[in-house]
């Protein structure tokens, strides 16, 4: 199982990016996908989940600015980060979990700039 994710980078305050993460070896429509992150200094947190049925959970601290999305046909999720603040940076990981399950991607690197 691998969990490849992409398109972190350096952003300017204000900014956008959008999070890609390609699954192979699980067919993520039978799984709750999620992407957490770490910060400096900082325990790994939830930032967007996404379930089986289509219901999405997200922290608070991202509500209205992050949406996390799929593509079955892709087998990949996204997350797309609007209004990015500094507090956002830190290296974001996907992870894909069910019944005992979970499995996680190597993580991407976002810095937002102030």
């Amino acid at each position: 199982v691998q969990l490849q994710a992409s398109g972190g980078g350096l952003v300017q305050a204000g900014g956008s990016l959008r999070l890609s993460c390609a699954a192979s070896g699980i067919r993520i429509s039978a799984y709750s996908m999620a992407w957490y992150r770490q910060g400096p200094g900082q325990q790994r947190e939830l930032v967007a989940r996404i379930f089986g049925g289509g219901s999405t959970d997200y922290a608070e601290s991202v509500k209205d600015r992050f949406t996390i999305s799929r593509d079955y046909a892709k087998n990949t999720v996204y997350l797309q980060m609007n209004v990015l603040k500094a507090e956002d940076t830190a290296v974001y990981y996907c992870n894909g979990a069910r019944a005992g399950l979970n499995y996680w991607g190597q993580g991407t690197q976002v810095t937002v700039s102030s």
